[in-house]
């Protein structure tokens, strides 16, 4: 038994007429009732009264149709399930990121962005460090990660650039500093810092580090906070200044200043890291609209 002799009978059935349902299902007749009696010979009982005028169903055919119609919809679920994922239209995907990267709007816009294209798609988000992160990806408990250079990617995986922003000096209020409208980087030679431990946020140290070493100076940290916006309310408490990327003045923290660095500033960026093969065609999908809408970003700016 088939499924076309389902939709053969089920046709037969609900027409209540050979021609009728021949013509329905695009076939001849006499073929139609050939199957027909293919299939009642199959299961060992008539499913219809052939009756002078007509035809009607036995109790064994009204049964029959209501098992068959349920088959036939569970098929077409199944069907359009199986051609959903294939084209990434449903399933589920784990997103990935640093806690610093969901301040800039480029993350929020494209997880936005992806849940309108793409409803059917579950999305679940996940925040840590780049190590945690990588170690998730590998495990494949992460499927996009958006995190901090620099890192060791394992083979099979890549990493592209989404985000390559400048940091800003984020000082309190009263800071001497807050009179300049851009302050370079010698002048904060003698200030107390406010800094990411190095073993959760590598990259960003580094570059501040990097960034003060060329200046000709190696900052005096006072104060290490575990995550970005526990360094600005450091900072905001008048412990210290930091260096922070430039999308935390979208936070609306109280108590802050920014001031752009001039010169030779440190930078922010943040990679997309997703395995190479072997991943959801949503997954696939993911990282193309995310890629896109970063290069519109960097388009965008002048």
């Amino acid at each position: 038994m088939e499924l076309r002799h389902l939709r053969y009978f089920t046709a037969v059935a609900e027409e209540l007429h050979f021609t009728r349902a021949a013509a329905r299902l695009g076939i001849g007749q006499p073929p139609l009732s050939l199957q027909i009696q293919q299939l009642e010979r199959e299961l060992g009982t008539p499913l219809f009264l052939r009756l002078p005028r007509g035809i009607a169903l036995t109790e064994a055919g009204a049964q029959f149709l209501l098992d068959a119609r349920a088959i036939l919809a569970s098929a077409e679920r199944a069907i359009d399930t199986a051609r959903r994922l294939g084209r990434g239209e449903s399933g589920a995907i784990t997103v990935g990121f640093t806690a610093s990267a969901v301040f800039h709007p480029y993350l929020p816009r494209a997880i936005r962005a992806y849940r309108d294209r793409y409803p059917g798609v579950r999305i679940q988000l996940r925040e840590s460090n780049t190590v945690s992160l990588l170690r998730d990806l590998r495990d494949g408990g992460v499927d996009v990660a958006f995190v901090r250079p620099p890192y060791l990617l394992d083979a099979g995986f890549t990493a592209e650039r989404v985000l390559d922003e400048p940091m800003l000096l984020a000082l309190p209020p009263d800071h001497p500093l807050c009179r300049r409208r851009s302050v370079c980087m010698p002048a904060l030679a003698h200030e107390d810092f406010v800094l990411y431990p190095r073993a959760i946020g590598a990259g960003l140290y580094d570059a501040i580090m990097d960034a003060c070493q060329r200046a000709g100076f190696t900052p005096r940290v006072v104060q290490e906070g575990p995550q970005i916006a526990s360094i600005v309310s450091l900072v905001a408490a008048g412990i210290g200044v930091a260096l922070v990327p430039a999308a935390m003045r979208h936070m609306g923290a109280e108590g802050i200043a920014y001031r752009p660095i001039r010169g030779d500033a440190p930078h922010a960026q943040l990679d997309m890291v997703y395995r190479l093969a072997g991943g959801s065609r949503s997954v696939g999908n993911a990282v193309a609209l995310m890629r896109e809408l970063a290069h519109q970003d960097a388009d965008a700016r002048p």
